[in-house]
Formats: structure tokens, C-alpha cells, sequence
């Protein structure tokens, strides 16, 4: 008999985050109008993946963020490496653009590897996390996993990740910068780990643990993949970090957001948000899932002011 490997048993490249729809399916969807469009439309959206590169900057103080607190965060969430679109070569460049900032910290929000059906170009795992490993901050390169990296390959990138030296953070806490200039970083487990069935998941967040960590009143930043544990996030939380949705990764006119992988459709797609005086800033990542392509959402690093 044939060995089941935890991938067999996905319905897909990609199960939804606790719905019944998933981004495959709108990419699918896509590819059908990027037919209809020609193929000019298909050659734009495989260059936005692979060519485009941009750092999205975001400046804010806030609630819980003491104004003369200053931090500048690198933020690189959803590389998927593999080509077409995320070969070593584009890994590097990520890297020179990310050290280029000289921010004072650099999060990881997960997916490290490209796990969809139209891989042109393997990465190692030592590549990728090689090129990883040069990236530079006086306060750290810090990591969470994401829901890809539970679904194929775990130990593979665990190991990746520990080669590079970069700890990844699950349900945990550090309080980090000294005197006036500390602030805790929290790094949530993923919340859809383990797929059960047709949206169904089973999670390894625990926030209460996490959130019981946190000794002082030093303002909190906390790393997650999914937005939509946001909903949960306590005002004690300054500024939530996520990944996950690739900003819609094909924004298809009055389409996209019924397809975006959250139960909450658009409303945690895609930038900063703000909900009863808490934000959260969600990164449109840099790779792509289901299909090598993006459309209207192009590659991003972000870069986040804190206070000042």
C-alpha cells in the first residue's frame, strides 16, 4: 500500500482559513478570466510576481506605544521559495533590500517554502535559510511558522531555521532593548496547523500563554501568521503582525474578497488596520500560492515606525 504523507490528505494546495473557499479556487477563477483578458494580462501578472519589489512603509504610535519610544521594524512574511517567481536569486535581492533598511529588528511571519503544483525551480532548504541568515538587525532576526510550513515539510524547516540562527517563536514571549527602549515580542503558533477536514482546522495558538508571559507594563508587539486571531488580541497588545493572505494575491474586480483566506473575507486582507483602538498591520508578503502569479497586490516588504 501506498504511504498517506500528510499532504495526500489535503484537498488542496491550500485549505481555506476556517471556511469553505479557498485561494486556489480564486486562482483558478483567474486563470479562466486571465484566458478571457489574453495573454498580455497572464505575462503581467507572472512579471508582478517574480519582477516586482516594494517596501510598503507604515508610521504610527499606537495605543500602549510610548511616543518616545522609537523602533523601526523590518517585516517579511510569505516567501514560498521555489520559482517561477521566488528563485535563490530573488531570495538574495529580498535580502539586500531588507538590510538596505537598517531597521533596529526583522520578523519573519512564515511560509518559507512554495508548495504549489507549478514549482520551475527548487530551493534547498540550506539556500534559502542561508540567504536568511544574512539578514541583519541590532535587535535580532526573530521568526513565527506559518500554515504552510505545518502542512509540508515541518522538521525540514525547523532545522533550516536553527541553521540560520534564527529562533522561531511559538506561544512565547522575550522582553528585548534595555532601560526606557524595552518592549516585549510575542510570536503566536499557527492557527490553522493541522487540517481535519473541509474547513477544518486544529491550531497550535495559545495567546492566553503567551499573553501570560508578559511580566511588565513594556509596550507588546506580537507576531502572527493568520490576522484573524486579531478579533481575540487584547488591548494590552500595541501592534499585531501578520501574514497569510497575500493581500488576495489576485485582486479580480468585486471578486477577490469573497476568496481571501480568512473567515472575515476582506476585512483582515490587507494593511493597517484599526478596530476599537487596536491595529494590526497585514503584509501582502512576497510569494504566491496556488498559481506563480499576483495581480494588483505586488511583492512587499514592509517597514514599520514605531513612536517619535
Amino acid at each position: 500500500m501506498k504511504p498517506v504523507r500528510p499532504a495526500d490528505l489535503l484537498p488542496a494546495e491550500e485549505p481555506p482559513a476556517r471556511t469553505g473557499i479557498s485561494r486556489r479556487s480564486l486562482l483558478l477563477g483567474g486563470v479562466g478570466l486571465v484566458t478571457v483578458s489574453g495573454s498580455a494580462v497572464a505575462g503581467y501578472s507572472g512579471a508582478e510576481a517574480a519582477m516586482m519589489l516594494g517596501v510598503t512603509r507604515y508610521r504610527l504610535t499606537p495605543r500602549g506605544w510610548p511616543a518616545g519610544l522609537k523602533l523601526s521594524v523590518t517585516v517579511i512574511a510569505d516567501i514560498h521559495a521555489g520559482g517561477p517567481n521566488m528563485g535563490a536569486a530573488r531570495i538574495n535581492e529580498i535580502v539586500e533590500v531588507a538590510n538596505n533598511l537598517n531597521s533596529d529588528i526583522v520578523l519573519l511571519l512564515g511560509d518559507y517554502i512554495a508548495t504549489h503544483r507549478f514549482v520551475t525551480e527548487v530551493v534547498p532548504a540550506a539556500v534559502w535559510s542561508a540567504e536568511l541568515a544574512r539578514l541583519k538587525a541590532p535587535l535580532g532576526v526573530h521568526a513565527i511558522l506559518g500554515n504552510h510550513d505545518w502542512w509540508f515539510h515541518l522538521s525540514q524547516i525547523r532545522q533550516a531555521l536553527a541553521q540560520a540562527k534564527i529562533p522561531v517563536m511559538e506561544n512565547t514571549a522575550v522582553l528585548l532593548g534595555e532601560g526606557q527602549s524595552r518592549f516585549w515580542l510575542a510570536g503566536l503558533g499557527d492557527q490553522i496547523a493541522h487540517y481535519i477536514s473541509p474547513g477544518r482546522f486544529r491550531g497550535v495558538d495559545d495567546l492566553p500563554k503567551t499573553m501570560a508571559q508578559i511580566k511588565t507594563d513594556d509596550p507588546v508587539l506580537l507576531m502572527v501568521h493568520e490576522p484573524d486571531i486579531f478579533v481575540d488580541v487584547p488591548d494590552r497588545v500595541s501592534l499585531t503582525l501578520a501574514g497569510h493572505t497575500h493581500g488576495g494575491q489576485v485582486r479580480v474586480p468585486f471578486i477577490w474578497p469573497r476568496f481571501v483566506p480568512s473567515m472575515y473575507g476582506a476585512r483582515f486582507a490587507y494593511g493597517h488596520i484599526s478596530e476599537g483602538g487596536r491595529d494590526m498591520i497585514v503584509s501582502g508578503g512576497l510569494g504566491t500560492s496556488g498559481l506563480p502569479i499576483r495581480l494588483g497586490v505586488p511583492p512587499e516588504i514592509v517597514r514599520v515606525d514605531l513612536g517619535g
